[in-house]
């Protein structure tokens, strides 16, 4: 069986806040709290209220009680007199029944610290004469934090930029990059075309030995591989191949057999079918049933 709570006899009432109770509680609050009359004068003040003026400066045994607060407010003068002005339009709102809270969040520095504070000031209800209780709690901490991510925000706002305007900047080199590179190989190809290619033309004409004559053709044939798409797109699809398998593409695609293309190079077949697998698989060929040379010849468009 479960333990049921016991029912007890004495009487529970409402809790009576005597003089030494409320007193009890506002001091033992951070927050510096002071209970103002219908004109703004401080009718009472709690122990952090004290502490906080004794900390910066006022006798240990000056008391409050009695003066105007608000014109202490309005009389404020220096860097931060129109914070204390407007605590002070706030404030008198509230008595007169404007508005029955007012917030204010102000900095309060000093010469070695920064400190930030957050005014409340709230008429109390039910209260005849007026009443408004106004307290000052301490906030440094949260704007501490605030600040350091307000900066932490520029710094990575000013990085962002910074990495814009070299990421634009990159891509401006690439591109005169780029240019200077297609300019290179246009006058590449200009250079094979009309200073080599003649001279081959006319060693054609000069009567060769077979195996000379055929040297030659390779030779044409390489000229023209250079200045025709085949090499720039095997570049263009990051295919990389070895100077002895350009040589054996390049033969391929002018429709030389393996036992040919090991004579002209000087390798053995076997050498030969071995590049042919190897070059299959950087092409992608999977299916034996495309020939490497057509595939060759449809890149070119031969």
């Amino acid at each position: 069986m479960k333990n049921q709570p016991q029912e007890t006899t004495a009487d529970i009432g409402p809790l009576n806040f005597s003089e030494e109770l409320a007193r009890a509680v506002i001091d033992s609050l951070s927050a510096h709290i002071a209970i103002l009359d219908e004109n703004g004068v401080i009718l009472e003040n709690n122990r952090a209220w004290k502490a906080y003026s004794v900390k910066n400066g006022m006798p240990k045994d000056f008391d409050y009680r009695g003066v105007h607060y608000l014109e202490v407010c309005n009389a404020a003068t220096g860097e931060d007199a129109s914070d204390a002005h407007d605590i002070a339009e706030g404030i008198r709102k509230v008595i007169q029944g404007h508005t029955q809270e007012f917030l204010f969040d102000y900095p309060c520095h000093s010469l070695d610290s920064k400190h930030w504070y957050y005014m409340r000031a709230i008429r109390m209800s039910d209260t005849k004469p007026v009443r408004v209780v106004i307290s000052h709690e301490d906030i440094t901490a949260l704007k501490l934090v605030e600040e350091a991510l307000r900066e932490s925000r520029e710094e990575l706002k000013e990085q962002k930029q910074s990495l814009e305007e070299a990421n634009i900047a990159l891509k401006v080199l690439i591109k005169h990059r780029e240019n200077d590179k297609l300019e290179l190989e246009k006058n590449v190809l200009t250079n094979v075309k009309e200073l080599v290619l003649p001279y081959v033309e006319k060693l054609k004409e000069v009567p060769l030995k077979p195996r000379n004559k055929t040297l030659v053709e390779i030779i044409e044939n390489h000229l023209k591989d250079i200045i025709s798409p085949l090499l720039q797109k095997f570049s263009n699809a990051q295919i990389i191949l070895t100077p002895q398998e350009i040589k054996v593409v390049t033969l391929i695609k002018d429709g030389k057999t393996s036992k040919e293309i090991a004579d002209i190079l000087n390798i053995s077949e076997t050498t030969v079918n071995f590049h042919r697998k190897n070059m299959r698989k950087k092409f992608g060929l999977k299916n034996r049933q495309i020939n490497l040379r057509s595939y060759l010849m449809s890149m070119t468009g031969g």
